[in-house]
């Protein structure tokens, strides 16, 4: 069918709100409803026409198709985000570019509420913010490990959904702004990225996003559903932005006195201005937060806070459309309504070439159907492959990671002795000197005071066990982080690792897309000459007396399948094939 005509059908409203609605995307995604904007892209629900897959498909802003390192920015997002490959972590299936030069992204399509929309109601029971924080701090542990930085996490970016009968399970949406670390190339030098509200104190002075950027951001989340308010409020984004560089958060338990004091701490110790006050890393403040978990009472959460969980909204609806296999039955109508209109087999040409026709293209899209099917089977297998790998190299990385993290966070706290030591030496030597002195002149004059040289050799041996002590913790230190930087150079190992296979997935992925792409858009050429000899023997056969019992049977089965009327009144048949039909 047409879109103008459909669009023309359904009203100016609707055709105005977005014309991108019904469009194909790639020559296999169709555009079903617009279910999103975010700062580089408008997000739509789309369906693969030939596979049976609902997605969500994000094209980037029409107004920012010449931003280059925008785009650049959205390509890195899902070779990013599908490095780390984390149950938390939004699945990327496809990225692209359109013939017309469009970039997308084709995300798993997730049902679920966002968590501004729960933070919106007020605080949060302390367990119900403990695990959403705790999975997000997981997926994030995940990304910082192989490099990744969210740069722009905040309420709206995080979905929670239901998935084997748990609630809030999290997905982080939109790692839009995500950069793999040592390479700043695509940002402009001093730029400031993010949402002001839950921005870093560095990140609002226009310096690099690190790791603890994205701490901090978890901190403003957790302050939220502690208290039901963000720790800063103001009318304009400079303002803002100074807040989040010089002011000092009111404690939680100022705004609501019922907040947990645990819960408080954590919070605070996230929102510290200085990154060496916050935690260490994402396993840190993991460690932290099961800790908080296993001293809470074990109600859930549900019961804690009197209420229920808002329902989660209903899957997306099953496609209205035709199969291909209904190609046949179609052409089977159409034939009755031949055989009928002309019993001695004398149809008008044109009539007989499209009933031909329509046997034809049914026969040639089934057989296409079939090798689309085979194609994406071996592609699939190929993401299952890739993804388990990626998420056994993941698991490995986190692993190695956590216990680097207890490593260097132990080869601080000797450092700590090790300069508190070092400083009772100095003292320690300083008043084995000034001992030593009064013994030497004792001597030189003869004078034996006995506590003198006690004294001497009390703060010489002092001297020598501080030295001693000093060696021990140096040794303690300097073995630790031998340790550290031994499973440092297996992470970054296996980092590269995941580098070079990831590139060779995705050239293997891309040229297997390349032939789903191809078939496709094979198919969708049929589907439009189907469409077109359908409409052609309607308009024909439709007002034939003996042929209208049959009409109406094809245009109830159509009814479902988005017959719409054209431009000239006539009913016209819409074709649009539906995924494993």
């Amino acid at each position: 069918m047409d879109q103008r005509a459909l669009q023309r059908s359904l009203g100016p409203k609707t055709a105005s709100a977005d014309p991108m609605i019904g469009k194909v995307v790639a020559g296999r995604y169709r555009l079903e409803t617009r279910i999103g904007e975010g700062g580089m892209g408008v997000v739509y629900r789309a369906r693969h026409v030939l596979i049976d897959r609902v997605v969500a498909l994000k094209l980037i802003r029409p107004d920012l198709r010449g931003e280059t390192h925008l785009r650049a920015w959205m390509l890195r997002e899902a070779r990013a985000a599908n490095r780390v490959d984390h149950a938390h972590i939004i699945d990327i299936h496809d990225i692209g570019e359109t013939e017309e030069g469009e970039l997308y992204l084709v995300m798993e399509y997730l049902v679920g509420t966002p968590l501004s929309a729960e933070l919106a109601r007020g605080p949060m029971p302390i367990s119900r913010g403990v695990d959403i924080l705790e999975q997000m701090c997981a997926a994030l542990a995940r990304a910082h490990d192989l490099g990744v930085v969210h740069r722009d996490l905040k309420s709206d970016n995080i979905l929670l959904t239901q998935r084997g009968g748990r609630k809030d399970f999290v997905k982080i949406l939109d790692f839009g702004l995500a950069a793999i670390a040592r390479d700043p190339r695509l940002a402009p030098k001093g730029a400031v990225f993010g949402t002001p509200e839950y921005m870093s104190p560095e990140q609002a002075r226009g310096e690099e996003a690190t790791p603890h950027a994205d701490l901090y951001a978890l901190g403003v989340l957790f302050y939220e559903m502690l208290t039901g308010q963000l720790p800063f409020r103001a009318n304009d984004r400079e303002t803002l932005l100074e807040m989040q560089r010089t002011a000092i958060p009111r404690r939680p338990r100022s705004i609501r006195p019922d907040a947990h004091p645990q819960g408080e701490t954590i919070a605070m110790r996230l929102l510290e201005k200085d990154i060496r006050k916050r935690y260490r890393d994402a396993h840190h403040l993991q460690e932290e937060l099961k800790a908080l978990q296993r001293s809470l009472p074990s109600t859930p959460w549900e019961i804690e806070s009197g209420g229920e969980a808002v329902p989660a909204p209903p899957p997306p609806p099953p496609p209205q459309s035709a199969g291909v296999t209904e190609w046949a039955n179609r052409t089977a109508l159409f034939a009755r309504m031949a055989a009928r209109a002309y019993p001695a087999g004398n149809a008008p040409p044109d009539i007989q070439t499209a009933l031909a026709q329509l046997w034809e293209l049914a026969a040639k899209a089934n057989r296409l159907e079939g090798e689309v099917a085979s194609h994406t089977r071996k592609l699939e297998a190929l993401e299952r492959r890739g993804r388990a790998l990626r998420a056994e190299i993941g698991r490995k990385v986190e692993e190695l990671a956590h216990e680097e993290s207890r490593v260097m966070r132990e080869a601080g706290a000797d450092g700590e002795d090790v300069d508190k030591v070092r400083g009772e030496l100095a003292q320690a030597e300083k008043l084995a000197s000034e001992a030593k002195q009064l013994a030497d002149g004792a001597a030189r004059q003869g004078a034996f005071d006995r506590s003198v040289f006690e004294r001497a050799g009390a703060t010489a041996a002092t001297v020598q066990a501080k030295r001693e002590q000093l060696a021990r913790y140096e040794s303690k230190k300097n073995t630790r982080e031998t340790t550290a930087r031994d499973l440092r150079r297996q992470i970054d190992e296996l980092r590269g690792q995941l580098t070079r296979y990831a590139e060779a997935l995705e050239e293997d992925l891309g040229q297997g897309r390349e032939k789903v792409a191809q078939r496709t858009r094979e198919g969708l050429g049929f589907e439009k000459a189907f469409s077109d000899a359908s409409n052609l023997l309607l308009a024909h056969l439709r007002n034939k007396p003996e042929c209208r019992d049959l009409v109406a049977e094809l245009l109830t089965a159509n009814k479902d399948a988005n017959a719409v009327p054209s431009e000239s009144g006539e009913p016209k048949v819409s074709l649009e094939k539906r995924p494993g039909a």
